[in-house]
């Protein structure tokens, strides 16, 4: 039986999580913050304590690790399991402190270092499926760290049950810990030659039994405004101020329809996420979110048109529109490879889990991966409000993420 303790991946996420690894934005150094490295040196150090020996970590904070294959069968594909490192810009990471909630009793929990942050069932549903059952909370005054340091933990945990039961045959199972996902550079420098994994499976997924393999197309948008400038004493029908003409774009946008805030399940959206500039030359940034390539294509049009039509209402003004790629949706992959997601089903069932098919509303380093040459569904950790000061993990969800990847492990080897 495959047994992975609770309170023991509890120790170790609670570990992690005190560790600073913030990413940044606005930088464009890899990775975008030093401190993630400390959290990458500390992993590496872990897994050559644990007799992993070929385990490193480069210069822009990626581990690498194999637990290399114990099993007489030679066809049995190289498997990658990756979580990330970092944590979201949107709440600070610095000075985590993480509380073990033992015996989570069904009451609210008040956090201790800001008394207006309440995490209860009634704000948080999921919370009644641990009942009776360890949850891991922040303080109050900043986020936990489950985003995806659950993943990370889990995965290391996996690797100490591997090392300390040889009798549990597998192939060659590859570790990659990555910088920078939450700023979507995850795979920037990563060396697939280094990692040589045929197939993977990333560790940053929510509730219990979550499968998904099926992330959003994401492109980026910039719509460039450039206005006439003239002096302000003598500005009068001169003077053409791009500032309030992106004022203007934002305005003319819908405002009932295609934004996340009105948008839900297998529907896209387009998002405004900063405004630059001066009163001569401003820009507009954009997220552009959808399932399928055709239905961006169709956001892209949408956008420039409704700008091109308020843009038009200023004579002189002219624009610029620019789309860029960020990533494309796993699943037109993942077809190609059904065996890659039906085999992580059979292994959350093993686990003893009900298997939750999802389409994930964003985007994972498993959507890059998928399109250089490592198909990777996500799976399950448990982690639940993340990027807040809200945010949770129960313990025996990080429990069963560890043990679901040693069944997927084992799985491979079998069918091999």
């Amino acid at each position: 039986m495959i047994q992975i303790s609770p309170d023991a991946i509890a120790d170790r996420f609670m570990r992690y999580v005190r560790v600073d690894t913030q990413s940044d934005p606005t930088s464009s150094s890899h990775p975008t913050t030093a401190k993630q490295k400390d959290l990458s040196k500390l992993l590496h150090r872990e897994l050559l304590g644990l007799g992993i020996t070929d385990a490193t970590t480069d210069e822009f904070g990626y581990v690498y690790a194999t637990i290399p294959a114990n099993s007489a069968k030679k066809n049995i594909p190289a498997i990658c399991f990756c979580a990330h490192v970092d944590t979201a810009p949107d709440c600070s990471g610095t000075n985590v402190k993480p509380i073990h909630h033992r015996y989570f009793d069904g009451n609210d929990i008040v956090m201790p270092d800001d008394n207006t942050q309440v995490l209860s069932i009634a704000n948080s549903p999921y919370l009644k499926e641990h009942v009776g059952f360890g949850v891991i909370t922040a303080s109050g005054l900043t986020l936990l760290g489950a985003d995806d340091k659950s993943g990370v933990a889990a995965i290391m945990e996996a690797a100490v049950f591997f090392m300390q039961n040889p009798a549990i045959k597998h192939g060659d199972i590859k570790i990659l810990f990555t910088p920078d996902e939450e700023v979507g550079q995850g795979t920037a420098k990563v060396d697939m030659q280094k990692l040589g994994a045929q197939f993977g499976y990333t560790l940053d997924g929510g509730e219990a039994g979550s499968l998904e393999d099926e992330t959003f197309s994401a492109d980026g948008a910039t719509i460039t405004i450039n206005g006439v400038i003239v002096h302000p004493g003598y500005a009068k029908d001169k003077l053409v101020n791009a500032l309030k003409i992106a004022g203007a774009v934002l305005d003319a946008l819908p405002k009932n329809e295609w934004s996340p805030e009105t948008t839900e399940k297998m529907q896209g959206f387009v998002h405004p996420v900063a405004v630059n500039g001066i009163a001569e030359r401003a820009s507009v940034q954009f997220i552009v979110r959808d399932f399928t390539t055709a239905g961006l294509a169709a956001h892209h049009h949408r956008l420039k048109a409704i700008a091109e039509e308020v843009v038009a209402k200023f004579p002189g003004a002219t624009m610029e529109y620019n789309a860029q790629e960020q990533y494309r949706n796993m699943k037109e992959v993942l077809d190609k490879y059904p065996y890659v997601v039906s085999y992580a089903e059979e292994a959350i069932q093993r686990a003893g889990l009900s298997v939750k098919k999802e389409s994930i509303r964003g985007g994972t380093d498993g959507s890059r991966f998928s399109y250089i040459g490592m198909p990777c569904p996500n799976i399950f950790t448990g982690m639940q409000n993340i990027h807040s000061k809200l945010e949770w993990i129960g313990t025996k969800d990080m429990a069963k993420a560890a043990e679901t990847i040693v069944h997927l492990s084992m799985i491979w080897e079998e069918k091999s």
